[in-house]
């Protein structure tokens, strides 16, 4: 399994040319075409020792980006990350909240909390474990999750 620190560091959407929307069996497709692409077998023997070198090196982040959008606990995670690393981009945190001071919702299990221009900010029971940035669902403000412990 993939270091998590290096997760975020690659777009692998965009190392086999997808959209990060895009369906498992539409990666999978990418990926093939890809992997049958680059791979080493495939290189005519006339080729500059420098673009074999570069197509290996493709054919190896290719093989990396299935390994992490081809499982769906990889992926998830990764989707998280990217997703995080947007509301990083975004802006500044506007305040740090317990998870505990958030309100708990029985009928979408999931926490909530208002935000100052009206909207909330909400997170479902199974992303509170590993999200630690949450957006308003109406202003561009972010809240930083933390836990007790």
């Amino acid at each position: 399994m993939m270091a998590v620190e290096q997760i975020p560091k690659k777009d692998w959407y965009n190392i086999l040319g997808a959209d990060p929307s895009a369906s498992v069996s539409d990666l999978k497709q990418k990926y093939q075409k890809l992997i049958l692409m680059y791979h080493p077998d495939k290189q005519s023997a006339d080729v500059p020792a420098g673009t074999v070198e570069e197509c290996i090196q493709k054919f190896i982040e290719i093989d990396q980006a299935w390994k992490i959008l081809g499982n769906e606990e990889t992926k998830k995670e990764y989707d998280l990350q990217r997703h995080e690393e947007d509301l990083r981009n975004m802006g500044p945190v506007d305040a740090q909240v317990y998870l505990e001071e958030m309100c708990w919702n029985e009928d979408d299990h999931s926490f909530s909390l208002s935000c100052r221009c009206g909207g909330k900010y909400s997170v479902s029971k199974d992303e509170a474990e590993e999200v630690t940035l949450i957006s308003c669902d109406t202003c561009s403000l972010i809240i930083e999750l933390l836990h007790y412990g």
